[in-house]
């Protein structure tokens, strides 16, 4: 009678150890090529944006940033205060 007991005592053992297995992109290293925002930069982006993971898209030359909200982590366009999008050249017409 004890081997049944044993299993299950051994599957929530497993199972707990994997709870301490980090989630992807939750912290750490993102795998993003995270740059130094120059200060040109940081004085005319918006106080509530995290610089720390701001970088440059090749795709419309325009820095951007992770958001991670309480649902879902979003990559977001860094913007100035007035809202306007923050680029290091200008976008193709």
């Amino acid at each position: 009678m004890t081997t049944p007991k044993a299993i299950f005592a051994g599957s929530l053992f497993f199972l707990g150890l994997a709870a301490c297995e980090p989630v992807p992109g939750t912290g750490g290293s993102t795998g993003v090529n995270s740059i130094t925002v120059p200060e040109s930069v940081s004085s005319i982006a918006a106080s509530f944006q995290d610089l720390s993971t701001a970088r440059v898209k090749q795709e419309d030359g325009c820095y951007w940033y992770t958001h991670r909200g309480p649902v879902e982590t979003t990559e977001l366009p860094l913007r100035t205060t007035n809202g306007n999008p923050i680029c290091v050249r200008p976008a193709d017409s």
